[in-house]
């Protein structure tokens, strides 16, 4: 079977999967997956203030790549697509990190629209949904951008029905407000006014009182998710297709802003690069679920450990499936 593989470089992150094209009975295209993997090197450190991609940044983000070329060789790879998001987009120097992707991974990292963005992550998420329960709202939060694209999903292909990505993630807000640890009432009430400002770009685009479920994609919102079901440690498949009531994401947002970072790096399922930027994060996510209790009936986020990048690999797994 062909191996496709998918990379997802972010403004917090750089993610892999490898994944082996399937075809079901039907001639639908699908993916088994071989091998993901998730390194935090914070590639948009500083760059809405700067402008410009840190050099320590780039070598991070070069290091993490090194690797993930081991692995491509080790488990046969046929095709590979690199897909950059919100700190490159918005980067002056982004020519050097694209430079360096080319040498390092051998073909060229694609910078995508927030509304391209928005699409592969709703395409990634919805696979495994049961078509009734649309429309969805797929919502990843990011660390410099969020994107939600409203949509249907007859079980073999999407339908958009609105899409918007704002310069809004737990990064780029933890950057702009939230500057004590733990955060002021007045940073917080600060952050608070920024994510609700930002984010109606979002809701004037996209019609989300038409959403019959929220999905959540991204390691915010995986993270919400391990807090809620209190693992000890981070477990994907327990994540996976969880729920967290409305009024849990309140309860979980409010409680992490009381934290110092000690107390956030405790909590078993954190992932050290995120427990200074996870309360940023999580201000987004009530961010959303409040506007969605006030515009829905939606009262739970369905969380997804299926996003953008099973929909980078299923683009490849679809353009090999057509050769």
């Amino acid at each position: 079977m062909t191996r496709v593989a998918a990379v997802d470089c972010g403004t917090n992150s750089i993610r892999l999967l490898v994944a082996e094209v399937t075809s079901g009975f039907d001639g639908v295209v699908g993916l088994r997956d071989v091998h993901r993997e998730m390194r935090v090197v914070r590639l948009g450190q500083d760059v809405d203030a700067t402008g410009v991609l840190a050099e320590a940044a780039l070598t991070r983000t070069r290091a993490a790549l090194v690797d993930y070329v081991a692995v491509l060789r080790r488990k046969g790879v046929e095709r590979v697509r690199m897909v950059a998001t919100s700190a490159t987009r918005d980067a002056a120097n982004r020519a050097d990190f694209f430079t360096m992707t080319r040498e390092v991974l051998g073909v060229d990292a694609e910078v995508i629209s927030g509304d391209e963005e928005a699409r592969l992550s709703f395409t990634g998420a919805v696979g495994e949904l049961d078509p009734d329960d649309g429309p969805f709202l797929v919502t990843d939060i990011g660390g410099g951008s969020t994107e939600l694209v409203l949509g249907r999903w007859d079980g073999k292909r999407p339908m958009f029905e609105g899409a918007r990505s704002v310069d809004i993630g737990c990064v780029r807000l933890t950057e702009r407000a939230l500057h004590s640890d733990p955060p002021t009432a007045a940073e917080i009430a600060a952050a608070d006014t920024i994510a609700a400002s930002v984010l109606e770009a979002a809701f004037e685009a996209v019609p989300v009182a038409r959403a019959r479920t929220w999905v959540g994609v991204a390691g915010t919102v995986t993270t919400l998710a391990a807090i809620a079901l209190d693992l000890p440690e981070y477990d994907p498949e327990v994540i996976h297709l969880s729920r967290i009531p409305l009024a849990g994401v309140e309860e979980i947002t409010s409680r992490l802003l009381t934290l110092g970072h000690r107390d956030r790096a405790a909590i078993g399922a954190m992932h050290p690069g995120r427990v200074d930027v996870i309360g940023g994060g999580a201000l987004v996510v009530r961010a959303l679920a409040r506007r969605l209790a006030r515009e829905t009936e939606i009262t739970s986020l369905l969380v997804s450990e299926h996003d953008i990048l099973d929909g980078i690999a299923l683009s490849l797994a679809k353009a090999a499936d057509r050769e």
